[in-house]
């Protein structure tokens, strides 16, 4: 309690706490006033969750926090694959940051540059113009985009499975190439319809391949002269098993399940050219391919090169185990973009560094909250420890392995375990329980395997109309 006195030395009145935090001591030490402005770069897992935190424990006037992005919303990436087979409504999967940042200011652009020399970042609104944005304090939570390489055709044939709206594209792409496939008399072209490539043998690309060819195996029952074994679906990947986030048995397994389906697996190949659709593989192989997903792979935000932050060979933002970005106290980061030490692995590893994965993703953004708090109110921050519990994936309806402490899921209990878990991890109440209501009716009703084609190109048909006229 501090009182307060006129010249007189009566007490003219009192203040309970003259400021919230040590941090915004100093910076009325140094000539500021007001709250501590923190700005998060990125409103992905690691931005959303900490700025969720930060607005739930602060003090009123402690601090400020405004939150940049390019989308308005955090898409879970984990329940994409399901989005895409039509499990889930797309728009479940999304949490819209300004309805649940309700104490944040949450600004739509992209971070171009970041001066944190100056204490400044340079933001490109939606329309093209860019805006300076100082802050006290940055959270960097730029995330990851895909690890393309240099191969012809690529860029022209590939699409990645990392956005909502690629999951929404996918789910109408591939069964639009049922309905064209259905009506084609031109073999050839049938072939090429029907061929399905997925680059890339990680979580994403054997759950997005898992669940979309689930779907169009149920659509052909719906198409009188299309078979499930008219179709090919082919997975890639350049090392010698897929999902290496579980056991080497369970990598096994998985193959040996999807193999069942029809699906061929190419493990230690490459995709050498896919130029025109043709796709040719290092072993030799070559074929036709109408839709070609890339899943090989993310790498950290290339963004962070037009920084003035420390970054490793991988470009990655060095950070310390508290997760402070090293040898700057007022700049944070957690997530894809950093490379953070995997204490739980140091003995054997003493360069381990952490995974670009949801797992740890969620659960550093809760530790960086903490620990922005606490150095905001004078305490110390605490390491980041997170010992790896496990992995589950899914591989269609009712199907999935589940590798946690040690035990090992198949089936029916992998796959449940698998929308136990993420669905525990979905921001919110009404995602959590839209997603379960999503679940609920599938079990109650059939697929709905419908194609909205017209959502690619929603102007075509006004435009045909228009010029005619």
């Amino acid at each position: 309690m501090i009182w307060l006195y006129n010249r007189d030395h009566r007490v003219v009145g009192r203040v309970k706490r003259l400021v919230g935090c040590g941090a915004t001591m100093s910076a009325m030490a140094a000539g500021k006033s007001g709250p501590t402005r923190i700005l998060v770069a990125g409103g992905g897992y690691v931005g959303m969750y900490t700025a969720l935190r930060l607005q739930s424990k602060l003090r009123r006037r402690e601090a400020s926090v405004t939150v940049v992005d390019p989308q308005p919303h955090m898409t879970y990436q984990p329940f994409l694959p399901e989005a895409a087979a039509g499990s889930i409504e797309p728009r479940h999967v999304v949490v819209p940051l300004r309805k649940v940042l309700r104490k944040c200011n949450v600004l739509t652009g992209r971070i171009t540059k970041i001066e944190h020399g100056r204490k400044t970042a340079i933001v490109e609104s939606p329309d093209g113009h860019t805006e300076e944005h100082s802050y006290d304090i940055l959270v960097v939570a730029l995330g990851s985009v895909a690890r393309t390489l240099p191969i012809p055709g690529l860029a022209e044939q590939g699409i990645a499975a990392r956005t909502i709206g690629e999951a929404i594209y996918l789910r109408n792409h591939v069964l639009s190439r049922l309905d064209a496939a259905a009506t084609t008399n031109d073999e050839e072209l049938r072939r090429r319809l029907l061929t399905f490539l997925v680059i890339g043998g990680g979580f994403a690309g054997t759950e997005t391949l898992a669940e979309l060819e689930d779907m169009a195996r149920y659509a052909t029952r719906y198409y009188p002269n299309l078979e499930p074994k008219d179709m090919r679906w082919v997975l890639v990947d350049a090392a010698n098993r897929i999902l290496p986030e579980v056991s080497p048995k369970m990598g096994v397994y998985t193959v040996e399940q999807l193999m069942k389906r029809g699906i061929e697996v190419y493990l230690e190949t490459l995709v050498k050219s896919m130029e025109g659709g043709h796709v040719v593989l290092s072993d030799g192989t070559e074929f036709d391919a109408d839709t070609i997903i890339w899943t090989a792979g993310v790498k950290a935000n290339p963004v962070l090169a037009n920084t003035d932050l420390p970054l490793d060979q991988r470009g990655r933002l060095r950070c310390t185990a508290s997760l402070q970005v090293e040898g700057m106290p007022d700049a944070w980061a957690a997530g894809d973009c950093t490379a953070v030490p995997d204490l739980s692995a140091t003995e054997e590893d003493p360069n381990a560094t952490c995974v670009p994965n949801a797992q740890h993703a969620v659960r550093q953004a809760n530790q960086l909250a903490k620990n922005l708090i606490a150095t905001l109110r004078g305490r110390k921050a605490k390491d980041y420890y997170h010992r790896y519990a496990g992995s589950v994936a899914g591989l269609g309806l009712y199907k999935g392995v589940a590798d946690v402490y040690g035990i090992k899921l198949k089936g029916y209990p992998a796959w449940a375990m698998h929308r136990a878990y993420h669905v525990s991890r979905m921001p919110t109440f009404n995602r959590k329980f839209r997603i379960m209501l999503d679940w609920a009716l599938a079990l109650l009703f059939r697929r709905e395997v419908i194609s909205l084609g017209q959502i690619n190109e929603p102007k075509r048909e006004f435009e045909r109309v228009a010029k005619g006229a």
